[in-house]
């Protein structure tokens, strides 16, 4: 009896809802009653995906491949005295690797960028800019922010200067123009600009590179000086033979590390790759842009059309009793 009251109450419920059942008869039907809405969405974001993928710039990119130069400053003499230099208060063992990570963290500096952008008198080219002349082969400028002929840098409607700070420099530099990324299986190092010029793009990358050797060479100098200078004072102050001995090593160590440094052309990273001025553009995608706009347009108009013909059908509305 009880199975018979089920088998009632399956069909009870089947009959009471019939149109749970997706009848895609009628799906396509409301599809075609709102063709016109869903081709009217459909190519409003294809137009505006249009236009919006052509008012981007061209924006052009420049890589350099950079391996880890070989780092053997104060390797021997290190490894046999690093003891006793720890003991007097030097470190001669520096370790390569170790140098190129420190290289790479400081490229990404907020020193030593800022130190890059005025440097290489990079302000103007920065934020002032409005395109890049291709067939002169110059920037032009925005006007109301910078003059380029008097070097003067215009005013907001609040009456300041619109001359960035280091702090804009920087975050305009790291955020739209460098990235630096490191080949975890092999250490290759490749530093990338973009630029809305090709020979920016280029010029930029090897400036950095350039910049980032000259800077740990001179960042190493400058400490193995102070080695040597703090050793001879040592050396002055000792009569013991054997301690002298240890002294001289020691600054033997630090002066071939200052002469290894200098001779060094590419201190840190050999560059295995240079850049060049590049011939394609990197970005924006134009079609992939203009594509996912008119996908986009074409799924809202679905979507309009559907909830517009749930609507109608009294579905969306609370029953009454």
């Amino acid at each position: 009896m009880s199975e018979q009251a089920a088998v009632h109450q399956q069909r009870s419920e089947q009959k009471q809802y019939p149109g749970d059942e997706i009848d895609l008869r009628e799906l396509f039907a409301t599809l075609w009653d709102g063709k016109w809405i869903i081709i009217l969405i459909t190519t409003l974001f294809a137009a505006g995906g249009v236009a919006y993928a052509l008012s981007k710039p061209d924006i052009y990119q420049a890589n350099a491949l950079l391996a880890p130069a070989d780092g053997e400053n104060g390797g021997r003499l290190g490894g046999q005295l690093g003891s006793l230099a720890s003991l007097a208060g030097v470190n001669i063992g520096r370790d390569g690797a170790n140098k190129t990570i420190i290289a790479k963290e400081v490229l990404q500096s907020r020193a030593f960028l800022t130190d890059f952008i005025h440097r290489h008198q990079l302000v103007a080219s920065l934020m002032a800019t409005k395109e890049w002349n291709t067939q002169q082969a110059k920037w032009v400028y925005n006007r109301e922010i910078y003059n380029p002929e008097t070097d003067e840098w215009g005013t907001g409607e609040d009456g300041k200067s619109l001359k960035p700070t280091n702090w804009d420099l920087v975050k305009k530099f790291k955020g739209g123009h460098l990235s630096v990324v490191e080949n975890k299986d092999n250490g290759m190092i490749t530093v990338s600009v973009k630029s809305r010029s090709p020979v920016a793009a280029m010029q930029w990358t090897e400036w950095l590179v350039k910049d980032i050797n000259e800077h740990m060479r001179a960042q190493d100098i400058e400490d193995a000086e102070a080695s040597i200078k703090y050793l001879k004072d040592k050396l002055d102050e000792t009569n013991i033979a054997g301690m002298q001995q240890v002294f001289y090593q020691l600054i033997e160590s630090e002066t071939r590390t200052v002469m290894l440094a200098n001779a060094q052309q590419e201190y840190v990273f050999k560059t295995v790759d240079p850049a060049v001025v590049p011939q394609e553009k990197s970005e924006p995608k134009r079609a992939l842009i203009a594509i996912v706009a008119t996908m986009l347009g074409g799924m809202l108009g679905v979507f309009i059309v559907f909830v517009r013909a749930f609507i109608r059908s009294g579905k969306g509305e609370p029953e009454t009793t």
